[in-house]
């Protein structure tokens, strides 16, 4: 009798221990399917560095082609394949990963219109008009324009001192797209470039969508009138 009870104690505890390993397993692929793949336990700044930039270039490409309010932070961190917790380890909200999104495409667009000032096959007011074209396509060349209501959106959740972080990086970026054309930057030139692109630029993206009582049929006569203007403007400024 004692070795019979001894006996079906130690398979009560083998099933015990069983369903424990089970429970666990379980419980693992749960977080797999919520959070990703687990980090490792440490990365070298090289590697965390080369992680930042793939989470950067992923939610500029989703949020280029669906838009920033259809785009989600769990989209980005899975196709990058790391977990939820890992991925706030490099940006603490939405918000700010949108922010360095648009940051990380500066060198881009500037990469861009210095392509297109020094191509010798082109005059100088075809190189502008080309540059301003390709910024008013939505999203085929992965530029990020945030949409009337993603600017909402944003910027009433930044700080004063991410605001001014980001109109001090905006007016740089225009400046030296400025430079790129032969343009002197000055401050007054600079803000009348911004005011005048991003309306072309937002206006194209957002019809008919965003803004269904405009005409859409005559959409890109409308945005090549006004790239044309803003084109003749900045010949005006030439050096």
């Amino acid at each position: 009798y004692p070795f019979c009870k001894s006996k079906y104690i130690q398979k009560a505890s083998l099933l015990l221990h069983i369903g424990h390993v089970k429970i666990k397993m379980i419980f693992k692929v749960y977080i797999y399917l919520r959070e990703g793949p687990m980090p490792k336990i440490s990365y070298s700044e090289e590697e965390r560095a080369q992680i930042r930039s793939s989470l950067l270039a992923t939610a500029l490409e989703l949020m280029s082609k669906q838009g920033v309010r259809h785009t989600t932070v769990e989209q980005v961190y899975k196709k990058v394949g790391i977990s939820r917790t890992f991925f706030y380890t490099f940006f603490s909200t939405k918000e700010e990963l949108v922010l360095e999104a648009l940051y990380f495409q500066h060198p881009h667009i500037l990469a861009l219109a210095q392509k297109l000032a020094s191509d010798p096959a082109l005059s100088w007011r075809e190189a502008v008009t080309e540059f301003l074209a390709l910024c008013c396509r939505d999203g085929k060349h992965g530029i990020l324009v945030l949409a009337i209501e993603d600017q909402q959106f944003i910027f009433c959740r930044l700080s004063k001192d991410s605001y001014q972080v980001f109109r001090q990086k905006q007016l740089r970026l225009f400046g030296s797209i400025l430079e790129c054309f032969g343009i002197k930057a000055s401050p007054r030139a600079v803000n009348v470039f911004i005011n005048l692109s991003l309306a072309a630029i937002i206006m194209r993206r957002a019809i008919p969508d965003t803004l269904p009582l405009f005409v859409p049929e005559a959409a890109d006569d409308a945005v090549n009138f006004q790239i044309n203007a803003i084109v003749s403007y900045l010949d005006s400024l030439r050096i």
